[in-house]
């Protein structure tokens, strides 16, 4: 492939690194990782709440890694209430699961940049031959696109499984029950989606620009040998 082309999908391949890094620096500090509505089951059940009556006893509750708001609807009327995983919910929710989250988001954002910054240096510069060449553009692009996955495995196993949703809802709740009645990931936790295929995408840019798959040789024909090698 001429070297234009190279720098041109190269530049491509670093401006989407920068804006990955970009997009899930901004997602973290956002409550918009999931968004829900959460019934109040005490209040419920004590009017025996049906159809249009049950609605009464609805709130929403949105969250993010750090903060979230809740709205709690008893059959009174909305009562907000904010909070944060730390150090408030720190002892509810599954700590060690919620830490490895924010740790890979920030193990993402630095191999993003590190991966724009080789782009752009295999787009203007003399690439070297190590991890400045092609093995260190697949090696960022792997290590950033992996991050991404267990970020989202991490986080949703810990709303679904661990039901992170009802934990906090039911947050400092003495007499009344709270239970999940929806619940969705929302734009952020899918930023981080489209960043792991970002990167995903950027290895197939980097094959197509002419770079072979690390560790791969290709066939050298060796030494011919035949019969005229039986003469000596």
């Amino acid at each position: 492939m001429p070297a234009q082309q190279k720098k041109i999908i190269f530049c491509i391949a670093g401006v989407l690194s920068f804006a990955c890094a970009l997009g899930t620096a901004a997602a973290i500090g956002t409550q918009l990782w999931v968004k829900g509505t959460i019934l109040c089951k005490t209040g419920a059940l004590l009017v025996n709440a049906t159809g249009q009556e049950l609605e009464k006893f609805i709130g929403k509750i949105q969250y993010g890694l750090f903060y979230g708001e809740r709205v709690r609807q008893c059959g009174l009327g909305g009562r907000p209430f904010q909070f944060s995983f730390f150090p408030d919910l720190l002892k509810i929710i599954p700590a060690s699961i919620h830490v490895s989250v924010i740790l890979f988001c920030t193990v993402l954002i630095v191999f993003a940049l590190v991966g724009a910054g080789f782009f752009m240096f295999n787009a203007f510069g003399s690439p070297y031959e190590t991890l400045h060449g092609p093995v260190g553009l697949y090696l960022w692009s792997f290590i950033a696109c992996s991050c991404g996955c267990l970020i989202m495995i991490l986080f949703s196993s810990e709303v679904k499984i661990h039901h992170l949703s009802e934990k906090i809802a039911n947050f400092k709740e003495g007499s009344f029950t709270f239970k999940t009645h929806s619940e969705h990931f929302a734009n952020s936790f899918w930023i981080i989606l489209v960043c792991s295929l970002v990167h995903f995408l950027n290895t197939l840019l980097i094959r197509f620009a002419g770079f072979e798959f690390p560790f791969s040789k290709s066939k050298d024909s060796g030494p011919i040998t035949g019969a005229a090698d039986l003469m000596y």
